[in-house]
């Protein structure tokens, strides 16, 4: 919502000033002569520089969370479907939500509503808070008369989206504590215990076992060259993650993901259910089957994946059917293409899809507990033989220890 200052005359020609708020000039223009008949004057209100800017800028990531994204969905959803106008419904909301950030975006949006905006382009102001898939779908549902609807598959989506990556935050819980406590019990002995015992064994002379004397030296490396070596895996890590950026980095990005052992197929089965579930939300929103696959290959984590599904748009455009378009696709399960191709032929391809969907996002979450569960006795057994390494080294130069008196 922009603030504009005006000059106008009133019906009666006294001059009248006074500030406005519209979506753009025209829009405040015409609040204007509601009032007042001839306009002298129109401008944009500066609200602020620098200083301002940087006491408004939010920090952490721009987006909404996604649970709090699906908690919205569920509130138009109803309210929407009581016949609630669309702009009070995002003031009633946004007063109920405890997402300061979506609050802020939800007052905002209601104004623009209000002023004569449409749903969908008081939202896109904020496309770095939102997915693409509910920027799409909002379109879509606006111009379909069925935003009550589209609001309702929406929260299904991303209620499912949240609960799944909720399971493999959990799941990883434990992993990830043992890890750490490893690395910390590693970081104690290499620095407190190891160099104190070197110098006992010093001080009495003889030689060490071999064991003890190779712990000696990590410790004495580690102890050396720390610094270097933490500069030397951010560096990587920053190496990392700017390759990934290039077009080759993402490729090969891609092809990690999906050959890597076990994970491979995790990362198959999630992009067949992300692929799914987002064409069927697509699809059921009202958007064209081509419009559904652009938006679909945008969202995709893999980037294979998304090229794959990016090479369909114009095979569609072309008047060739979607299961014939997802035979050429290198990744997707077999189940996944014959399903389309099943949907398409019996007329219900957005149902089929959120079948297939529900399928896939199940089979990605028992594989993941699989691996879990594989997860858990390997890192015990690589502990174990970790833990006996260091119990060795210590203790074996103990039983020489009265050899030296």
């Amino acid at each position: 919502m922009v603030t504009y200052s005006y000059r106008a005359l009133s019906a009666d020609g006294s001059e009248t000033r006074g500030v406005v708020q519209a979506v753009d000039e025209y829009a405040a223009v015409a609040q204007i002569r509601q009032k007042c008949p001839v306009i002298t004057s129109i401008t944009p209100v500066r609200t602020g520089g620098a200083a301002s800017g940087l006491l408004n800028m939010e920090l952490g990531s721009p987006r909404v969370k996604i649970r709090s994204l699906a908690l919205m969905c569920s509130q138009f959803a109803i309210t929407l479907k009581s016949g609630m106008p669309i702009g009070r419904a995002m003031e009633m909301i946004a007063r109920q939500t405890d997402d300061k950030k979506l609050r802020k975006i939800l007052l905002d949006a209601a104004e623009d509503v209000q002023g004569g905006s449409t749903v969908a382009h008081a939202f896109e102001k904020y496309k770095d808070a939102f997915p693409l898939t509910f920027l799409e779908t909002v379109r879509a549902g606006e111009l379909s008369g069925t935003l009550d609807n589209s609001f309702a598959r929406m929260h299904r989506y991303y209620e499912n989206s949240a609960k799944n990556s909720e399971k493999v935050r959990a799941a990883l819980t434990y992993p990830i504590f043992v890890v750490c406590v490893a690395v910390v019990v590693l970081i104690i002995i290499m620095v407190k215990v190891i160099p104190t015992l070197a110098q006992v064994f010093e001080g009495l002379g003889g030689e060490l076992p071999l064991m003890t004397r190779m712990m000696i030296a990590m410790a004495n490396f580690f102890a050396k060259w720390w610094m270097l070596l933490v500069i030397v895996v951010l560096a990587l890590v920053v190496a990392w993650k700017l390759f990934t950026k290039t077009e080759r980095g993402m490729k090969l990005k891609g092809q990690i993901q999906l050959h890597l052992p076990v994970i491979g197929k995790i990362n198959i089965m999630n992009g067949a259910a992300e692929f799914a579930n987002t064409m069927s939300t697509m699809l059921a929103s009202g958007l064209t089957l081509n419009n559904a696959v652009s938006v679909t290959s945008k969202v995709l984590d893999n980037y294979l994946l998304q090229e794959d599904v990016a090479a369909m748009i114009s095979q569609i455009e072309q008047g060739k059917q979607l299961g014939d378009c997802m035979k050429n696709c290198a990744y997707f399960p077999g189940t996944l293409k014959e399903m389309c191709s099943v949907g398409e032929q019996t007329g219900e391809l957005d149902q089929t899809l959120n079948v297939i969907g529900e399928y896939f996002t199940g089979e990605t979450d028992r594989r993941i507990q699989q691996a879990i569960s594989m997860l858990e006795p390997t890192l015990l057994i690589l502990m174990a033989i970790f833990a006996g390494f260091l119990v060795i080294s210590i203790y074996l130069p103990m039983f020489t220890m009265y050899n030296l008196f």
